[in-house]
């Protein structure tokens, strides 16, 4: 495997799993509210896709625009693999571990701002209901639930990552060949 993939997505995965784990320590200890804000989540994603998008074009300048596919796809996977594994290792101990009622306040606080999202939004009386229940009935932040969300994670990403390197890859011209 070529060096320079390997080190920027080891070296992006660092950061992305770093900032996860920033945004989660300031809304644990300055904000529990910011667990069920749909301008964080807006925010992250935003971020994310940006970090990555700065990942891929560092990667291909590194390698003097000679970037196909496969290593456009590798660098975001090596990437994705040790964010998402430091988040989730760190929301495993942070949720079980450290603090194992927190999951129950986010959870109740989930509930209430997609109950009042939903009634902004005209929703019926009856689909707010349905939607706090499931939420309700959900446990998102247990062991076998995180590790689940890990690999529900890796797949929707990866989807992303097949677009970026089809994006990111270098452009071939048959007469350069």
């Amino acid at each position: 495997m070529n060096e320079i993939i390997k080190k920027n997505g080891i070296n992006f995965g660092l950061i992305n799993g770093l900032i996860s784990i920033f945004i989660t320590l300031y809304a644990y200890l300055f904000n529990l509210e910011l667990f069920g804000s749909l301008w964080l989540l807006l925010f992250i994603v935003i971020f994310y896709l940006a970090i990555n998008i700065i990942l891929l074009l560092k990667t291909k300048k590194e390698l003097n625009n000679i970037f196909n596919f496969k290593q456009a796809f590798t660098t975001y996977f090596i990437c994705l693999i040790i964010g998402v594994s430091i988040t989730v290792l760190f929301n495993i101990i942070l949720f079980n571990i450290v603090d194992d009622e927190l999951g129950e306040k986010v959870k109740e606080i989930s509930m209430e701002s997609t109950a009042d999202f939903m009634k902004k939004m005209g929703a019926p009386t009856s689909e707010i209901k349905k939607a706090v229940e499931g939420i309700e009935a959900s446990d998102n932040y247990s062991v076998l639930a995180q590790i689940k969300g890990f690999f529900t994670n890796i797949a929707v990403s990866s989807i992303f990552g097949l677009i970026f390197a089809a994006i990111f890859k270098s452009k071939t011209n048959i007469f350069n060949e």
